[in-house]
């Protein structure tokens, strides 16, 4: 056989070699099947032991919000997804949280203890199940950089729906915060008064390249087939931008909130984005909370850490 015809068979293996790693690395990070819906009487819980502690916490916020008067929604994301949310109103007139869920979650696990949290602060909530999550349509995890621009649909539907002179606030849990924190980064209409970023990451790039290395994996050539994977079959690229150059440009007030013990998003990305977040500001740290449990382990010192940063803002 011609050594060039041997060269070609080498090169074309080997594509498709690099093809078929990165679709494996596509669907195992940004593939979202089938969710499966819950009976009335099942519960989901984050995986982990760390949640086992907070379980009969989460249930009986599942429980609760399930009870309350609330109106399922929806609306049409940019490219053609149905997006779903659940609105529960404290006041006709009280401010608005828009709520996001963490990285392959749904807004009735991540976001339960959320409703109970916005009522301490005299706010109506909306949590959302964010694409590719719980409820609403869609495939794909994009890390915030898609499902940014859904939050500027909620932010559309909530001014369209209470008006231009109603407050809104967009917060979000771990991707959810790397979501409304890239949102913070393009142009917010004026009724937007505050983002809420609790346990963020600085970018999808890195929370990746830290969970490749805690599962003890080379970072290469794992991670340049996870970001090929992404563009390759979803379509973006982990690396077109991320919270860290979004907060550097935003305008709006930013208030980060992480547990000091949180071993899947470390502390540390909060306080680079809070240094590196050019609008007004504020840390507020949860002493001894892991991922996710700021709000669960110290729910006083959380509530007042929010109300300290309204009365800053001045709203």
């Amino acid at each position: 056989m011609h050594p060039l015809i041997i060269v070609s068979i080498i090169l074309a293996a080997l594509i498709v070699l690099i093809l078929l790693a990165a679709l494996v690395c596509f669907i195992m990070v940004f593939y979202s099947g089938k969710r499966k819906a819950l009976g009335p009487d099942e519960y989901e819980i984050p995986p982990g032991k760390i949640y086992e502690v907070f379980r009969e916490d989460m249930v009986n916020w599942t429980k609760q919000i399930r009870t309350m008067p609330h109106e399922d929604i929806e609306i049409q994301s940019y490219d053609g997804l149905t997006l779903r949310g659940t609105y529960y109103e404290y006041a006709p007139d009280a401010t608005v949280e828009l709520l996001f869920h963490g990285y392959r979650g749904n807004a009735e696990r991540d976001l339960c203890g959320g409703i109970e949290r916005c009522f301490a602060l005299g706010r109506s909530a909306i949590i959302i199940d964010q694409r590719a999550g719980g409820k609403s349509d869609g495939h794909i995890i994009t890390f915030g950089i898609r499902e940014r621009y859904d939050c500027l649909s909620w932010i559309r539907y909530a001014t369209e729906r209470f008006g231009k002179d109603r407050k809104i606030v967009i917060g979000g849990v771990s991707m959810g915060a790397a979501t409304v924190m890239l949102a913070a980064g393009e142009n917010l209409p004026e009724n937007v008064v505050c983002v809420m970023a609790d346990c963020g990451y600085t970018s999808a790039k890195d929370i990746i390249k830290k969970v490749v290395k805690d599962l003890k994996l080379p970072l290469f050539p794992i991670y340049p087939l996870i970001r090929l994977g992404g563009r390759l079959y979803g379509g973006f690229d982990v690396e077109e931008t991320s919270p860290m150059e979004a907060v550097q440009k935003a305008r709006v007030p930013i208030v980060f909130i992480h547990g000091d013990t949180d071993n899947f998003v470390p502390y540390d990305m909060s306080v680079k984005l809070h240094e590196a977040c050019v609008s007004q500001k504020k840390m507020v740290t949860i002493k001894g909370a892991g991922h996710g449990l700021a709000f669960p382990v110290d729910r006083a010192g959380y509530v007042q850490g929010l109300r300290e940063f309204e009365e800053e803002c001045g709203f």
